[in-house]
């Protein structure tokens, strides 16, 4: 019977040690900065790890060209390049921590 109790408190300690891993992931991934790019790197996006758009730069002559619509197309697709370059990172990082598992819910 004690045998079973060593077992439980194994699995409670793996979990809490998992535990505190996720709680460190998510803080390394809330501090990351990643950045998306279009255009050459006309237009640059920061973006943090965990999906936060900070800031979007566009290089002078993309604004002093006046064309609205190439100017918006080039920051939504710097923001969808940063924004994905983040969830690549939350990825790589969480599996780390899972061992690749899918669990969902987890960040």
């Amino acid at each position: 019977m004690s045998g079973t109790f060593g077992e439980m408190g194994n699995l409670l300690k793996q979990a809490q040690q998992m535990q505190r891993e996720l709680d460190r992931a998510r803080e390394e991934i809330s501090r990351a900065r990643v950045e998306g790019t279009a255009g050459g790197g006309a237009v640059r996006a920061d973006v943090t790890g965990d999906g936060m758009l900070l800031k979007v730069h566009i290089q002078p002559e993309l604004a002093a060209s006046g064309d609205a619509s190439l100017i918006e197309d080039a920051v939504l697709a710097a923001v969808r390049d940063g924004l994905q370059r983040a969830a690549t990172l939350r990825d790589e990082r969480m599996a780390k921590v899972t061992g690749g598992l899918n669990l969902p819910g987890i960040l």
